[in-house]
């Protein structure tokens, strides 16, 4: 599943809160057209995680896959795609509304390389070591000062997530399981990078990417219902 030789079925993936939101078979030529492709476009920077044998990057975030292959792999996986408001209740612990995943509340804006890798304006501080390299997409969960309410690691920093959303300039609220399904040029991603300073780190931060783009700064992490 995840290539034009193999594509998801018609509605698959469909996030258990809203219709309408599952594979739709007019992406179909978005999708490489095999495994091979699949395989070369993970390749897309000097700093991709993608190895073709089990290595050093097993536990790091997977980065340079489309929005495309993102959703696929989530649905393979047994989940979906998150929507940027279930994303953003994850990372702002619900109700308490933290500035970080990690903050107590919603105003200490305390960050540094222990909470999470992302640029402090000057380099990134992801590794301990200079220059922004491969070694600052650490091993998921290697910073567990950075986890969030619920125990999810990583909220910020490391990778950009991608949502399920369509990105929307102005977002809905309140906003109760909703999600943008109306098709423009962008969909949502949400978390900061390594790449990134102090402010794309902050759980109301939003940005968007083209979803047929590949790049080492976004990743993905899916979402299952509550058993």
């Amino acid at each position: 599943m995840g290539t034009q030789a193999n594509p998801p079925m018609p509605t698959a993936g469909e996030h258990p809160k809203l219709t309408g939101s599952g594979w739709d078979a007019s992406w179909n030529p978005n999708l490489a057209v095999n495994t091979v492709q699949v395989v070369a476009g993970l390749k897309c920077s000097p700093t991709q995680t993608w190895t073709d044998q089990p290595g050093d990057n097993e536990d790091r975030p997977i980065n340079c896959l489309t929005w495309y292959e993102a959703m696929a792999f989530c649905m393979w996986d047994g989940g979906y795609l998150p929507s940027e408001a279930e994303w953003n209740y994850a990372a702002a612990g619900g109700d308490l509304q933290r500035a970080y995943p990690w903050s107590s509340r919603a105003a200490p804006l305390v960050l540094d390389g222990s909470h999470a890798s992302y640029n402090d304006g000057t380099d990134c501080v992801g590794d301990g070591m200079a220059k922004c390299l491969l070694t600052d997409l650490v091993v998921v969960g290697s910073k567990p000062l950075g986890d969030g309410r619920w125990g999810h690691s990583d909220l910020a920093g490391n990778v950009f997530e991608w949502t399920l959303d369509w990105y929307a300039a102005v977002y809905p609220n309140p906003c109760a399981d909703c999600a943008e399904l109306i098709a423009g040029p962008t969909r949502g991603i949400r978390g900061g990078s390594y790449l990134d300073t102090a402010t794309y780190q902050r759980t109301g931060a939003r940005n968007y990417d083209g979803p047929a783009n590949r790049v080492d700064y976004v990743g993905v992490r899916c979402a299952r219902s509550a058993p």
